[in-house]
């Protein structure tokens, strides 16, 4: 159910890319009229600020290094052009095996999401997903990814895995770069014993998601704690975050 090596090296490329929030509301309050940054921006951001982006972000990123690489790529999306939108990306191998790549929720790696293909199982799977187990089940015109979390709970997602159309793409990015939740959400992968788990920060609180079930972080109640515990976590620049922090604070 793992990728091919080709698209796994560019897909470690982002092993240390968080998903987060908090630039999309620290560029939605600047002077920019257009709120889904371009790729150079983004590059730019990252270098100097430790900055990575939301799900349009990160999809938008792969998508480049993907073509660069010599990797057939597209975007797919999950209620695009609404709030709930999310968005990821379909990676297709040289024997034409496609590959789900979501740096949005902080995958550990790609999945096979093809049932004719002898290395397709649609048992639960880890080492995919951070601190719980998958399943795909695969459909003519959907695909569908189970997880199983260590207390029991299951969710899923549906997607179609026909291309998105790369203006429609943009256009659904835009519209999710100008919809501002009043809670911020920070989610990245850390090396946890001998797993790759999952922290979050998701509405003044953190915690973090392992295979043996979920940790909250002690309780932090001062900006300047929570910019250092972010800070630790993913290198985000700390006076930006203060005041990131700080319009999230005032919603």
């Amino acid at each position: 159910m793992k990728a091919a090596q080709s698209i796994l090296a560019t897909w470690e490329k982002f092993n240390d890319f968080p998903m987060e929030t908090l630039t999309k509301i620290w560029v939605y309050n600047s002077a920019s009229s257009k709120k889904q940054r371009a790729l150079s921006l983004m590059k730019e951001h990252r270098e100097q600020y430790g900055m990575s982006g939301n799900c349009f972000d990160l999809a938008i990123w792969l998508l480049d290094e993907f073509k660069k690489d010599g990797i057939q790529a597209y975007p797919i999306g999950d209620q695009l052009m609404t709030e709930d939108a999310h968005a990821a990306v379909i990676a297709v191998c040289e024997e034409g095996k496609r590959y789900y790549c979501d740096l949005g929720d902080q995958w550990i790696t790609p999945i096979l999401i093809d049932s004719e293909y002898e290395d397709f199982t649609n048992e639960r799977l880890s080492g995919f997903f951070p601190g719980a187990q998958v399943q795909v089940h695969s459909a003519n015109d959907t695909f569908q990814i189970l997880y199983h979390r260590p207390n029991g709970k299951t969710s899923k997602q549906v997607f179609d895995p026909k291309p998105v159309g790369m203006d429609f793409f943009l256009q659904a990015a835009e519209l999710s770069q100008n919809t501002i939740s009043s809670k911020p959400l920070v989610e990245c992968r850390v090396p946890y014993d001998s797993e790759i788990a999952h922290w979050e920060f998701y509405n003044w609180e953190s915690f973090l998601s392992t295979n043996d079930g979920l940790f909250p972080d002690p309780t932090l109640v001062r900006i300047e704690d929570w910019v250092e515990r972010i800070f630790e976590r993913t290198g985000y620049n700390r006076e930006i975050l203060a005041d990131v922090l700080k319009m999230y604070e005032k919603m």
